[in-house]
């Protein structure tokens, strides 16, 4: 991973709203793998954000590859994009390992 990449991964996610919301998509994901990837609408409520609010910061972690969205029906469904996650992750590890 290049240093504009994880840059731009560590931008997104330095806004405390956007974190939280990251956070949120990943627990929803993680507490239970027969639902289907988590629900924005119910992401709204949660986190007492406004739509738009929470449009403007998924788009900014979908913009880092944070994040997959898709429409299912009328539904906006968010998932955590593992590929970058783990990318993330060893880079951390490497740091980590290299102390």
């Amino acid at each position: 991973m290049d240093a504009k990449r994880l840059a731009k991964i560590m931008k997104a996610l330095s806004n405390e709203n956007r974190l939280a919301l990251y956070l949120e998509i990943a627990k929803q994901e993680e507490s239970d793998f027969e639902r289907p990837p988590c629900n924005v609408s119910e992401i709204v409520s949660m986190l007492r954000l406004s739509a738009p609010t929470i449009s403007h910061h998924l788009k900014e972690l979908s913009n880092a590859d944070l994040i997959v969205t898709e429409k299912r029906g009328k539904y906006l469904v968010a998932r955590i994009n593992k590929e970058t996650l783990a990318e993330v992750q060893g880079l951390l590890a490497g740091i980590e390992g290299s102390r």
